[in-house]
């Protein structure tokens, strides 16, 4: 074999090392957003010790333009998740990952001030030409000051020139369905709904992998230089839902109960299956090879283990847990966000 060739096989050999080293539970580093309407709570209580001082947004699964979680390797480098599916998608990302850009976003969010009043369209009615792309969402409330609230929905039937005429007038608030909130109530937000966070609340945001939101109104805020962010009123005429609905929480609608833990659905949709699980001692769970999944503790605290690795964690810490990764251990007493891809139960 000449030098060529040895060189061939230490380059697969290394790579082989590499996939089967990251093969574990990957402890994510969020990329953060400092949107006007933030706060300090993910930095002081969700241990975000790095985030900006106001921070609306900690993105803790996030793999996309606008930004990108990552971790880092045994030998101190930094990698993204992107750099995983190079070196083999499926191990990683799992086989119900198809080709093309990463499928979901997962965030938390800390609402000190009301975020804008805005609408996603669905994929069948984003303008993919204008980089749009649709945006199925779910809420679940991690926590909340007293009497919080959020806008979901029009309380009666409204017209598109209703609606441009209150848009504009800044008499919106008007026609919405305003409901209150408790902590661990679940909200699923369809493509369409006209809907807006209340102050005073921590949300774990779960989604398609999609920035598009169509923003109606931002309560007349200025940035340092008195300009005022963009609205589109337009675009979210052509996409929204006129008709009233009646916003009721989106419980748990199948659970599987056993004396160390608990797992409640949160939503299995098209796009991905979202679950609390809730530990009181110890559950042992699976990352069959279909898809990753992404751990996120809202409560608590405890330890992810596989058999070559043990990490502990505490609420705002998050996990990439590969595909291919098999069989995991979460011990402790603490609430998490367990998601994936696929309408999996």
């Amino acid at each position: 074999m000449g030098y060529n060739g040895r060189k061939i096989d230490r380059d697969m050999q290394r790579a082989s090392e590499t996939v089967e080293g990251l093969l574990r539970p990957l402890r994510l580093s969020a990329c953060y957003k400092d949107y006007p309407w933030g706060g300090s709570r993910l930095k002081e209580k969700y241990g975000k010790a790095d985030a900006p001082e106001v921070c609306a947004e900690s993105w803790e699964l996030a793999c996309s333009e606008h930004g990108s979680s990552s971790f880092e390797t045994d030998a101190g480098e930094r990698m993204e998740l992107s750099e995983l599916a190079a070196l083999d998608r499926r191990l990683f990302w799992g086989t119900e990952s198809e080709d093309g850009d990463f499928p979901i976003l997962v965030k938390l969010l800390d609402a000190a001030a009301s975020p804008s009043v805005q609408v996603h369209p669905s994929d069948s009615n984003a303008i993919a030409e204008n980089g749009e792309r649709g945006k199925t969402e779910v809420w679940y409330i991690v926590d909340c000051k007293p009497q919080a609230y959020i806008y979901m929905g029009f309380s009666r039937q409204i017209d598109r020139e209703e609606f441009l005429a209150r848009a504009k007038a800044g008499t919106i608030h008007e026609v919405l369905n305003k409901v209150p909130v408790r902590r661990h109530d679940v909200f699923r937000i369809f493509p369409g709904t006209v809907h807006a966070i209340g102050e005073g609340i921590v949300i774990a945001e779960i989604q398609q992998n999609s920035n598009t939101t169509f923003r109606i109104y931002d309560y007349d805020r200025r940035d340092a230089k008195g300009r005022a962010r963009e609205l589109h009123l337009d675009r979210a005429a052509e996409v929204l839902n006129y008709r009233p609905i009646l916003p009721e929480d989106f419980k748990a609608n199948a659970a599987i109960e056993l004396p160390d833990y608990t797992l409640s659905e949160l939503c299995c949709c098209g796009y991905f299956s979202s679950f609390i699980l809730d530990v009181c001692t110890r559950a042992e769970l699976t990352c069959s090879g279909e898809s990753f999944r992404h751990l996120l503790c809202v409560e608590g605290e405890g330890t992810v283990s596989t058999a070559s690795a043990c990490l502990h964690f505490r609420q705002g810490d998050s996990f990439f847990l590969p595909a291919a990764m098999g069989k995991f251990t979460v011990s402790g007493r603490c609430r998490s966000v367990l998601t994936q891809l696929g309408n999996k139960r």
